[in-house]
């Protein structure tokens, strides 16, 4: 496998891949990376779909890109998915994926024309005092001394940053800024974790620094993400005949590991609540899907609050990576990250709009019509002054197909679940999608004397508990996450979340499909290159772009600099002067 950029190879079809027509693969989940990895053993690697087998102990695919009715509880999402026009595994997958809506075009066909008609932005990122513009005004508000500490962030080399804390790297000058709002909400990022990760989503997305303020940045599909991503994967899968086996619940994967190779020799699974094993060749292909962001995920309802239940259970995701990591040290550390729920969780709920009532209070926020199927509040709406931290969003809608005119599906989070709220004065976790729905209803300014009656007959409210949601972003290090393909591995890898790329950063769409393609190209030697990782962050504009619009665009003059520091930068100003290097300064307002 190697990495390649431009278009020499991007529409290239690769040679079959030698002696494929003999070999099988197995593949441990249903998540998207799973299902990335399946529709490259198709495309690509041109295997035969009977081979491929896709082993899931649910009953439905997708893993954490669900979107659900519930005939007992309601429309769900337990998240939602931000994309980037620089996901370039993402879209030379979905190039090939065929829509489901629309006949003899693509899903990214169809995601191209929805954004460049419907392009993305936020009117109002923020509130405060129940509903009224926090005025972030597309301001990140940092000093020079929060600027200079993200700036060392930058600099300083990953090894340092190993089993670091965020907080140990920033202080109040950036943790009090809008920039830490913006940041910490969009991404799900908390004071105690990975300083290593954040880091590498600073670097990851440089050049959409200055799009984060007004969430310019982002693309979103037209619905769900299960809808518009999930579902035409399975059908294009489908048509290739790939194996789906539903209820089949991985518990480990045993290995014969040598000095010279590491091989997957068997399977071991539980259907209908009986032991199985699958006996492996070299022959026989494994893709793991190991630990789990949703894993230990609870449902509440209306009425009901979602349980907090962190204890893992033998035969769960982290239960099976345990058992596979204890066969060999490359197989990575699962305890670093799932031995903190505490510190790993957070909640979200869906919320649907029953009557007229509750729209126009989300219309006076965003300013737009949220029936009109375009972008509703473009990105989160967070509520600055909340103890839970909450934000909520209404995206496109009908979000659901399903969906009945008239009414709105909308998403809630909040980081905080252990905190009381402002208004029900119970924590997060302890509260009904009633009481949860009360809280944002208080916090987007319906008056107090209506709130009860809203949130229970003009809306039904599902909360989830996620316990693992963030555990990929609890420190760790080098080796805490096992490779895609591991030294010396013959016929097994690693995919998703927990497996550990290049440059690449975890908790995206992006990250998912490029683990199942470097997997897949990888153990079928296919002749292609996989897409390196977007090079903003070696791409000077990108970099001068970024650093004056993380001041509020105040450029290299605008620096509160001592005499000496005025007199160099002075004397360095004449020596540029009538070269080019003054024009690109000039072009992005350093100077």
């Amino acid at each position: 496998m190697y990495y390649s950029s431009g278009n020499y190879e991007a529409f290239a079809r690769p040679k079959k891949p030698a002696g494929v027509d003999t070999k099988s693969a197995y593949i441990v989940g249903s998540g998207l990376a799973a299902l990335a990895a399946a529709c490259f053993l198709v495309r690509d690697g041109q295997m035969k779909g009977d081979r491929i087998h896709i082993l899931e102990k649910e009953q439905l695919p997708g893993g954490a890109c669900d979107g659900y009715e519930f005939p007992d509880r309601g429309f769900v999402m337990r998240g939602g998915r931000e994309m980037d026009n620089h996901f370039e595994c993402m879209w030379d997958l979905f190039r090939s994926i065929p829509s489901i809506e629309t006949e003899g075009v693509s899903v990214l066909d169809e995601y191209y024309w929805l954004n460049k008609e419907d392009p993305n932005f936020s009117l109002m990122r923020a509130t405060v005092n129940r509903g009224e513009d926090a005025h972030t005004d597309k301001k990140f508000a940092l000093s020079d001394k929060g600027a200079m500490e993200i700036m060392h962030l930058f600099f300083t080399p990953d090894e340092e940053l190993y089993n670091k804390r965020i907080d140990e790297l920033f202080d109040d000058e950036v943790l009090n800024s809008n920039f830490w709002l913006y940041w910490r909400t969009m991404f799900a990022f908390e004071n105690w974790h990975s300083a290593l990760e954040m880091k590498l989503y600073i670097k990851r997305f440089i050049h959409h620094i200055g799009g984060l303020p007004d969430f310019t940045a982002l693309r979103f599909t037209k619905y769900n993400q299960y809808e518009s991503m999930i579902l035409p994967m399975i059908e294009y899968l489908k048509s290739y005949h790939v194996q789906f086996h539903y209820g089949v619940q991985v518990v480990n994967v045993e290995f014969d590991i040598t000095p010279e190779k590491k091989t997957a020799k068997r399977i071991v699974c539980l259907r209908d609540g009986r032991e199985e094993s699958i006996d492996l060749s070299e022959d026989d292909m494994v893709y793991i899907t190991n630990g789990g962001c949703v894993e230990n995920s609870s449902l509440g309802s209306q009425n009901r609050p979602a349980e907090f239940k962190p204890e893992l259970k033998e035969g769960g995701g982290w239960d099976m990576w345990r058992k596979i990591a204890a066969q060999d040290p490359s197989f990575g550390h699962p305890d670093k990250f799932c031995s903190n729920p505490e510190q790993s969780n957070w909640m979200s709920a869906t919320v649907t709009t029953l009557d007229d009532k509750i729209p126009p209070y989300v219309q006076n926020i965003c300013k737009r019509d949220p029936f009109s199927g375009k972008v509703v509040t473009g990105g989160i709406v967070t509520a600055r002054d909340s103890n839970w931290l909450l934000s909520w969003t209404f995206n496109r809608q009908p979000q659901f197909r399903s969906q009945p005119k008239g009414q709105l599906v909308g998403w809630i989070y909040g980081l905080f679940s252990d905190k009381p709220g402002n208004y029900v004065k119970k924590t997060m976790r302890e509260c009904t999608g009633k009481e949860i729905c009360m809280e944002w209803l208080y916090h987007i300014g319906v008056p107090e004397d209506q709130i009860e009656e809203l949130a229970e007959n003009s809306a039904n409210t599902v909360p989830c508990m996620m316990p693992y949601i963030t555990a990929f972003f609890m420190p760790r290090e080098a080796g805490d996450r096992p490779a895609v393909v591991p030294e010396g591995a013959v016929n097994f890898a690693f995919l998703g979340q927990f497996a550990e790329t290049v440059r690449d950063t975890i908790f995206t769409t992006e990250y998912s499909i490029r683990t199942g393609m470097e997997a897949v190209y990888t153990l079928l030697n296919i002749d292609r290159g996989v897409p390196e990782v977007w090079g903003s962050v070696y791409d000077i504009r990108c970099l001068l772009d970024a650093t004056v619009k993380l001041r509020d665009g105040k450029g290299l003059t605008d620096m509160n600099l001592g005499l000496k520091e005025r007199i160099a930068l002075k004397e360095a100003l004449k020596k540029i002067q009538g070269t080019d290097i003054e024009k690109l300064l000039k072009e992005y307002h350093v100077i």
